[in-house]
């Protein structure tokens, strides 16, 4: 299989105000003392790995680990400081809630804006309006402003339109877990489909048992570093162990939930 997604030594570096003057005068007390007041933070700090045709990646760490972070560089919506990403064909990310639509305008209008922004024409776009309705199931609020939609509309909208114009790669970071247990299978099944006509997802989730019973693949991040990148049954166990050794508060029957063996 040829990779679509290729992540060669990628670090991504923030810089984080530690403290603001708030006159002008420790300002200039700052200056003269050289205190920069920030520091330099890597989210993510030396990554490579690839992804292949038709491969579902999960991608699992705890909160802060850089998942989110990885996943804007890949969707291209952070540049790398240092390394670089190489993705062939087209992309959908779905990374975070209401991303890309517009709270004054309806559901209806912003199927439309999304598309223009994706590089479709307006009769592409109409043309796959209604399976986008139909498949988000939204009632009359299609016609509301997304302003007054919950956090799952947001979420039916979005899964809805970002397949339905059928990318080659769909990233997909926690949004699925916002949905009802009905509409989360409907959006499984149509990942299914999606995968096995040749597309390539890449899933962040904090629900383990999604990532061992539908990717064929994941990597875990550990405080910005790949400490691994095998089989999702390796890499769930590697996880939960060392969360539980970091944490012994936890038990294991705590995140059975999350990391108990499909029966």
């Amino acid at each position: 299989m040829s990779a679509v997604v290729k992540v060669e030594n990628v670090t991504q570096r923030f810089r984080l105000v530690q403290e603001r003057p708030d006159t002008v005068r420790e300002l200039f007390a700052k200056f003269f003392r050289n205190s920069t007041g920030y520091h330099d933070f890597e989210a993510v700090r030396n990554v490579s790995f690839e992804v292949h045709e038709g491969e579902m990646l999960g991608i699992v760490g705890s909160n802060g680990s850089g998942k989110s972070t990885l996943l804007k560089v890949i969707a291209g919506v952070y540049k790398p400081t240092s390394g670089t990403v190489a993705v062939r064909g087209s992309l959908a990310p779905l990374i975070e809630l209401g991303a890309g639509f517009h709270g004054e305008l309806t559901g209806r209008e912003n199927i439309l804006m999304n598309g223009l922004l994706m590089g479709f024409s307006k009769r592409q776009m109409m043309d796959r309006e209604e399976s986008i309705i139909e498949f988000a199931d939204l009632g009359d609020f299609i016609d509301a402003p997304v302003k007054q939609y919950s956090s799952g509309m947001y979420m039916r909208l979005a899964f809805a339109v970002a397949t339905e114009v059928n990318p080659d790669i769909l990233v997909i970071d926690e949004i699925l877990a916002v949905g009802d247990m009905a509409f989360q299978q409907k959006c499984f099944e149509r990942l299914e489909r999606f995968r096995n006509s040749g597309k390539t997802i890449l899933f962040v989730t904090h629900t383990l048992e999604q990532i061992r019973r539908n990717c064929d693949r994941a990597i875990y991040l550990d405080k910005g570093v790949l400490v691994a990148d095998s089989t999702p049954e390796q890499v769930i166990d590697m996880y939960t162990e060392t969360t539980i050794s970091e944490h012994p508060e936890l038990k294991l029957s705590s995140l059975a939930g999350l990391s108990a063996p499909a029966r």
